[in-house]
C-alpha cells in the first residue's frame, strides 16, 4: 500500500462522490421534470430520502469493512459469496463503460456551444469524444492522487455555475411558474412516485467513495463522511437548482428547453451567461468521466484479487494503479462511442444503455442485504442498535426494489439478460480455479 500522503483525503474523496453524481445530465433534469408540475420538487425530496438510506448503508459498510476495495462488489462478495460478487462486478463494470460513452458524448455536446462545428461534423465529434476518453484513461494511470486532484478541481468548477444559478435564481422566481402543481392527470402520490423515479438517476454514484477504499486515508472514517457529505452537497444543488429554474422559466417553455440552466442564466444576466453555464456542463461531464474511469480500474482489480476475474486485472503499474481494467474499459467505451455515430448500430447502442441503467441499481439491493449480514457477523445480537439496523436494511432494500421497478419492465428484462450473460464466464473462471488448485 502507498503511504497515507499518497492516498485520497476527505475532500478529494467527497469530490469523487459529488463529481460522479453530478454529471452533464443534471443540467437537463429541470426540463425532464417540468411536465409533472411543481409536484416534482417533492419527487426530489423523496428520491433524496431514498438516496440517504442507500448512503447510510454504504457508510456503515465502510466502517465495518474499511479495507474492502471495490465498494459494492467487495461488500457483496464478503457477505453473499463468489457468485453474487461476480454478478455485481460483471454488471457494474460493463454498465459503467456504457455510461462513460454517454458522458463522453455529452461532453462533446457541451463543447459545441463554443465550437459549433462539433454539432454537425461527425469525424470531429467522435475524435473529441475518443480523445477525452483516452486522455482521462491516461490521467488515471498516473496515480490515484493525480486522478483525485483532477476530480477535486473539476468538481469545484462544475459546482460554481450550479450554485450561482441555484442560489441567485431564488431572487428571480415568479410564483405563477409553479402552477399547475400536478399536471400528470394522476393522483399526487402517483405524480410524486414517477417524478421521484426520474430524479433518482441523479443520485447514482453515491457509492463512489467506497470503491477505491484501499487508496483512501483512514477509510473507516473518511469514506463514511465523504459519502454523506457528498450526498448532502448534491441534494442541495439539485433541489435549489430545480426550484430556481422552475421558478424562472414558465412551465410550457421549460418542458421543451434543451438547456434549462443556461436559459435561466440568460433571464438573470443576459445572453453571455449561456456560455459560462455551457462551460459548466462541459466541466461536469469531464469530471464525471474522470471519476467513473477511476472506478473502472478498482472494481476488476478487487475481483481479480479474489480470483473471480483473470489475474491480469490485478496487475499494477509503477504508480500502483490497476491499469488493465482502465485500458479495457477505454476500449469498450470507444466501441460504444463509435456505435453512437454509426446509423446502423444506433438501436444497439440504445439497447446497451438500457442494460447500463439496471446494472447500476442492482448493487444497491445486494449491498442492503450485505449490510445486515455483515452486521450479524460484526456485532452481537445482545448489543444495542439492532432495531435501527433492521429498519435501515428493510427501507434501503425496499427502496432499491422500487427504484429497479421504476425504470420499466423492458430495462429490467434486458438487465437481467446481461447479468445472466456473465454466467458462462463465471463457470469458466471457477473451472480454471479448481483445475489450478
Amino acid at each position: 500500500m502507498a503511504p497515507s500522503d499518497k492516498k485520497l483525503g476527505l475532500w478529494t474523496t467527497t469530490s469523487l462522490v459529488v463529481g460522479n453524481m453530478i454529471g452533464a445530465g443534471v443540467f437537463l433534469m429541470p426540463a425532464a421534470l417540468a411536465s409533472y408540475g411543481s409536484v416534482s420538487l417533492l419527487g426530489w425530496i423523496f428520491s433524496g430520502i431514498g438516496a440517504f438510506l442507500i448512503a447510510r448503508v454504504f457508510a456503515n459498510l465502510s466502517k465495518m469493512l474499511p479495507a474492502a476495495t471495490g465498494g459494492p462488489y467487495a461488500y457483496t462478495h464478503h457477505s453473499l459469496g463468489d457468485f453474487a460478487g461476480f454478478l455485481i462486478a460483471w454488471g457494474y463494470y460493463i454498465s459503467t463503460a456504457c455510461a462513460n460513452a454517454v458522458i463522453s458524448i455529452s461532453f462533446v455536446g457541451a463543447l459545441s456551444t463554443f465550437f459549433p462545428i462539433l454539432a454537425y461534423n461527425n469525424t470531429l465529434e467522435i475524435s473529441t469524444a475518443l480523445g477525452a476518453t483516452w486522455f482521462l484513461s491516461w490521467v488515471n494511470t498516473r496515480g490515484i492522487t493525480t486522478s483525485g486532484r483532477v476530480q477535486l478541481l473539476t468538481t469545484i468548477l462544475k459546482l460554481t455555475p450550479l450554485f450561482i444559478v441555484a442560489v441567485g435564481g431564488l431572487f428571480f422566481i415568479r410564483l405563477e411558474n409553479f402552477h399547475p402543481f400536478n399536471s400528470t392527470g394522476t393522483s399526487t402520490f402517483a405524480a410524486i412516485s414517477i417524478s421521484a423515479s426520474t430524479a433518482l438517476y441523479a443520485f447514482v454514484g453515491v457509492e463512489s467513495a467506497t470503491i477505491p477504499a484501499g487508496s483512501v486515508a483512514d477509510p473507516g472514517k473518511t469514506i463514511a463522511r465523504a459519502t454523506m457529505l457528498g450526498l448532502l452537497v448534491a441534494t442541495i444543488v439539485y433541489l435549489l437548482g430545480s426550484i430556481s429554474v422552475m421558478g424562472i422559466i414558465p412551465p410550457k417553455q421549460l418542458q421543451i428547453s434543451v438547456t434549462p440552466y443556461a436559459d435561466a442564466a440568460v433571464v438573470m444576466w443576459g445572453n453571455n451567461a449561456r456560455y459560462w453555464v455551457s462551460g459548466g456542463i462541459a466541466i461536469a461531464a469531464f469530471g464525471a468521466l474522470n471519476g467513473w474511469t477511476l472506478m473502472q480500474g478498482q472494481i476488476p482489480f478487487a475481483a481479480a484479487n479474489d480470483k473471480l476475474l483473470p489475474s491480469v486485472f490485478a496487475k499494477r503499474n509503477k504508480a500502483g494503479v490497476p491499469y488493465v481494467g482502465i485500458l479495457v474499459s477505454a476500449v469498450l467505451v470507444s466501441i460504444f462511442i463509435s456505435m453512437n455515430y454509426t446509423k446502423g448500430l444506433v438501436e444497439q447502442y440504445k439497447f446497451l444503455l438500457l442494460l447500463a441503467t439496471l446494472t447500476t441499481l442492482v448493487p444497491y439491493a445486494f449491498c442492503a442485504a450485505a449490510y445486515i449480514i455483515a452486521r450479524i457477523e460484526k456485532v452481537s445480537f445482545k448489543a444495542s442498535g439492532w432495531l435501527s439496523a433492521i429498519v435501515l436494511f428493510v427501507l434501503a432494500f425496499s427502496f432499491s426494489l422500487w427504484a429497479i421497478w421504476g425504470i420499466g419492465q423492458e430495462a429490467v428484462a434486458l438487465g437481467f439478460l446481461l447479468l445472466l450473460a456473465g454466467i458462462p464466464f463465471y463457470a469458466l473462471i471457477i473451472y480454471k480455479n479448481k483445475k489450478g488448485a
